[in-house]
C-alpha cells in the first residue's frame, strides 16, 4: 500500500482499513505460532501499513483542527 493511496482515503475509510490490517496482523501472528505461515515478510509489510495509516490519519485530524 502506498502513501498516496492512503492519503486519498477519507477518515472513515482509514478507520476501516486500520481495522482490516489489525485483523490481518492477528491472523498472521496466529499462523506463525501454529507453524502455518508461508510468507513471513508479510508480517513486516502489515506492520508498516498500520503505521502508515495511523500517521496519515493523525495528520488529517491535525489539519482538521487547524
Amino acid at each position: 500500500m502506498k502513501a498516496t493511496d492512503v492519503r486519498a482515503m477519507s477518515a472513515d475509510q482509514l478507520n476501516d482499513e486500520l481495522a482490516k490490517l489489525k485483523k490481518e496482523q492477528f491472523n498472521l501472528r496466529f499462523q506463525k505460532a501454529t507453524g502455518q505461515l508461508e510468507k513471513s515478510s508479510r508480517i513486516q509489510e502489515v506492520r508498516r501499513d498500520i503505521a502508515r495509516v495511523k500517521t496519515i490519519a493523525r495528520q488529517k485530524a491535525a489539519e482538521a483542527k487547524a
